[in-house]
């Protein structure tokens, strides 16, 4: 794994130009209170020059304003770069760049951390036709190029017949033996009976999970598999003729088939028709491209007690990510540089993921490369990831399972609790009503939760519809998504709450400068009181409940 330490790199023409038509953009927006054409108000400027050493001077420098300058050259970057900002692309590379160019000619010690990242590459068919067909990602697929006979595997063409799909469900494997609850499908013959080793398997969705489909071709000799949607468009809220995209076929702990060794590929119905005539030779391609985590850490006086927050850099394809994830990267950028001059008790270290949309990928080899020393170090991780939801409400991950309970899947560290309790007095200080998210794992901080590190974080929501009990609280629209552009092209500078993001970048700041003097409540550690801190922590409200589900 490569690691490169970035020191006093000096500006790229190509990131200043981002930044200039970031700024364009931020004046020209409605509402917009930059001035004078700079990235920030000139009090920004001032305040990332002074210590800002208690709540009181943090928050004051912590601006709405700062944040959404950030957002706006996140926006500009995409429009520069085939409107996304996804892993593996020039905008996502453009981003990393922006994020270190903010930090440059600061006290943060910022660092590469490269990653592999699996990039599969559009399916050429040779014969019958010779044509490309377009690919989405696998997670858990392995690297390598084959050429060799497409074998259809039970594959149903029929509009009639594709909503019954089963193909590659009956094999070497069962559902439960892959590690899931066996998915009622017919019990037939092996669909690999006869398959000839070596050759590319082509399975249709439907009838259990990728995992088992992609478990029974590898033991039955494949060489590789191209997964094709199943067809049936009637099937809501998807259209699934559409390319199949960030399927997992991971096998879950535990299962008997443990490790895909093959590449596997993820296409549309249309092609998989055309793959599937009779004498179809292919090349199906995996290859490695390299991305980056952005790594800054700030030396506290115990550097044997790090305090973590991240969030995600990256987008989707489908748009540019402004809310996700533009919203708390930005918020954590703007943290970053306005206590960029403290001098904390507890060493400080802020991370900008890549790879989540791919399957929390940047998190979780960070996680993976750290030895169980360096592991041991951090006292806990704090995660923002989408905090500025335009339907917005305030939410903070469950760690006293007060209202979610997830169980034993999900472990949720001791001293998680702490986190959480530090978000809603924030929130009660604020006179700010909160409820509780789900610790489902969905985000960057599942690594270092199955890692023993204490976690908690902010979100404000994304494609789950507000009721009327949640619009009567907060505000917004009842029925609407959370955030309406959620993984859309809409998803740009105008896709924000200006309330929601200025709040909670206070939040994220006001969380930062408190475990910065001390994690006692967390992991016992002691440290220091935030000057002038007496009657900011007041005791949470609660939250408001809106998600629990009535005793039967």
């Amino acid at each position: 794994m490569l690691e490169t330490r970035i020191r006093a790199r000096r500006r790229q023409f190509a990131v200043v130009l981002v930044v200039a038509g970031a700024i364009a953009a931020l004046v020209s927006a409605p509402g917009a209170t930059a001035k004078g054409g700079k990235p920030k108000p000139p009090k920004q400027f001032a305040c990332a020059e002074r210590g800002n050493v208690s709540y009181t001077a943090l928050l004051d420098c912590v601006t709405l304003e700062g944040v959404r300058a950030h957002q706006a050259a996140f926006q500009a970057i995409a429009d520069a770069n085939g409107g996304n900002r996804a892993a593996a692309t020039p905008g996502y590379e453009a981003s990393v760049d922006y994020v270190i160019e903010q930090l440059d000619d600061t006290r943060w010690d910022v660092e590469i951390h490269e990653f592999d990242f699996t990039v599969p590459q559009p399916i050429q068919q040779h014969t019958p036709v010779v044509a490309t067909h377009a690919v989405g990602g696998v997670t858990g697929s392995a690297l390598g190029t084959v050429t060799n006979q497409v074998t259809p595997i039970d594959v149903k063409l029929l509009p009639a017949d594709r909503a019954s799909s089963t193909s590659g469900c009956d094999g070497a494997f069962t559902e439960a033996a892959v590690g899931a609850p066996l998915t009622a499908h017919p019990d037939g013959p092996n669909d690999f009976a006869g398959f000839v080793a070596g050759r590319i398997a082509l399975v249709q969705r439907g009838g259990c999970s990728f995992a088992l489909k992609v478990a029974n071709a590898q033991t039955a000799g494949a060489a590789a598999v191209i997964l094709f949607n199943q067809g049936n468009v009637t099937v809501p809220p998807t259209d699934r003729s559409s390319t199949l995209t960030n399927i997992t076929a991971v096998p879950p702990a535990g299962s008997a088939f443990t490790t895909i060794t093959i590449p596997v590929v993820g296409t549309s119905f249309a092609a998989g028709e055309v793959l599937a005539q009779p004498g179809t030779t292919a090349t199906v391609a995996v290859i490695n491209v390299p991305q980056k985590n952005v790594i800054a850490e700030l030396d506290g006086k115990n550097d044997d007690n790090v305090v973590m927050a991240g969030g995600h850099l990256d987008s989707v394809e489908e748009g540019p990510g402004i809310n996700d994830n533009g919203s708390g990267s930005a918020a954590l950028l703007e943290t970053a540089i306005m206590i960029a001059k403290l001098k904390p008790e507890n060493t400080l270290r802020f991370a900008w993921w890549g790879g989540e949309e791919a399957g929390l990928l940047g998190s979780q080899a960070y996680v993976d490369d750290l030895s169980a020393a360096e592991r041991d170090r951090i006292a806990l991780y704090m995660n923002y990831d989408m905090i500025g939801s335009p339907n917005y409400i305030f939410m903070v991950y469950d760690a006293d399972k007060s209202t979610f309970d997830p169980g034993a899947a999900v472990p949720i560290p001791a001293g998680s609790t702490a986190i959480e309790d530090v978000y809603e007095s924030f929130y009660t200080l604020k006179e700010e009503p909160y409820d509780d998210t789900e610790f489902s794992g969905r985000s960057d901080y599942e690594a270092f939760i199955f890692a023993g590190i204490p976690s908690s974080g902010l979100f404000t929501g994304a494609e789950e519809q507000k009721t009327a009990e949640q619009q009567a609280i907060w505000g917004g629209v009842t029925g609407a998504q959370f955030d309406p552009c959620y993984h859309e092209a809409c998803d740009t500078f105008a896709n924000n709450s200006d309330h929601a993001l200025d709040v909670n970048s206070d939040a994220v700041a006001f969380a930062a400068l408190t475990f910065a003097y001390s994690t006692e409540t967390v992991n016992g550690v002691e440290g220091k009181k935030v000057p002038g801190g007496k009657g900011w922590m007041p005791a949470p409200a609660g939250p408001e409940g809106t998600f629990q589900e009535e005793a039967p």
